[in-house]
């Protein structure tokens, strides 16, 4: 298949673009200032996105799998990535600090309850914050799901992936010596922190480039020559946070936690080919899940821009429009 086409045909499943009504830089303390944004309707259901990564940032096709005169969508930059400040650091930036900022927004813009919708990165997120606060989420619409497991890591850092695209994990693994390819993450680490500059712009669009070449199986995604702010920023923050195993207490923690959140209707949208988050994580947040619908999506791998992804979750959020008394909205 013409990987344009696909790109072409997950674009017509969008709503228009829009422009934000409300943009703000939110001081959240310990240093950092993150980019919120509000779009469609002011008196719509609210429902906030979590962006993928670590350290991927929002996007304003983001805005577009909501209907703006149904919604009231909201948009944030993680601490340390896209227009949040400072850039690609990783002070004062853990799970639990991005849990306390979704609250903080929350709380500014006067919202009770919203629909918490995040994809990969974004999803474990979304688990994360309904489980710490099981009264604030009314819905959760998840994408790929990542459960921040040690089994995920090994999967993708590890080699597993690997095999599947051996000529891409060569250039991704070859960038190290020999004698460090058994811990990638770590070998990485010693590169993207080391204060060399071009040293770090080089591994953390080797980092992205990895990533990016597994995303889609019908989306052309930019492979090994991201921007240097946006490689720099993706890199070093998803690799602080997995050599950190996401700052989770335990392995496995967020379905040993599930009974906190199974009142709390949950539909995941999984793509089959997903390599990066392969579906054995969905399938297991489901199983037993009384409130969890989930779908898979046959001929698609991660990214949230894969056309029956992206029209799985448009359909999926238009079902949900005029819900509100259901939703306790």
């Amino acid at each position: 298949m013409d990987r344009s086409s696909g790109q072409n045909r997950a674009v017509a499943h969008l709503y228009p673009p829009i422009d934000p009504f409300d943009q703000r830089m939110l001081d959240v303390g310990d240093g950092h200032r993150i980019y919120v944004e509000q779009c469609g309707n002011p008196n719509g259901i609210p429902v906030v996105i979590l962006h993928g990564g670590p350290g991927g940032g929002c996007s304003p096709a983001m805005r577009r799998y909501f209907d703006p005169s149904a919604y009231r969508i909201v948009l944030f930059d993680q601490r340390g990535c896209g227009r949040s400040r400072p850039h690609a650091s990783v002070e004062a930036n853990t799970t639990w600090h991005l849990i306390r900022d979704i609250e903080l927004i929350r709380e500014r813009l006067s919202i009770d309850k919203w629909i918490v919708f995040g994809g990969s990165w974004g999803a474990t997120l979304s688990l994360l914050y309904a489980q710490s606060h099981p009264d604030r989420a009314a819905q959760l619409v998840l994408r790929g799901v990542f459960l921040m497991t040690q089994a995920e890591l090994d999967w993708f850092y590890g080699g597993g992936a690997g095999k599947f695209f051996p000529e891409q994990w060569s250039q991704f693994a070859d960038l190290v010596p020999t004698d460090e390819q058994h811990d990638m993450i770590a070998a990485y680490q010693r590169r993207l922190f080391s204060g060399d500059i071009p040293l770090e712009t080089k591994f953390a669009r080797a980092w992205a480039g990895w990533e990016n070449a597994l995303a889609a199986l019908t989306v052309t995604h930019q492979v090994g020559n991201a921007p240097a702010d946006y490689a720099r920023a993706f890199a070093r923050l998803e690799n602080h946070y997995f050599i950190n195993k996401g700052f989770l207490e335990s392995d496995g923690q967020i379905l040993a936690n599930r009974d906190v959140i199974e009142h709390i209707p949950t539909t995941i949208v999984q793509g089959r080919y997903d390599m990066i988050c392969p579906p054995i994580s969905a399938y297991r947040l489901a199983d037993g899940w009384e409130k969890a619908d989930l779908r898979m999506i046959k001929a698609s791998g991660h990214a949230l821009s894969e056309p029956s992804i992206t029209a799985e979750l448009v359909r999926i959020m238009d079902s949900m429009r005029f819900r509100h008394a259901e939703l306790g909205l």
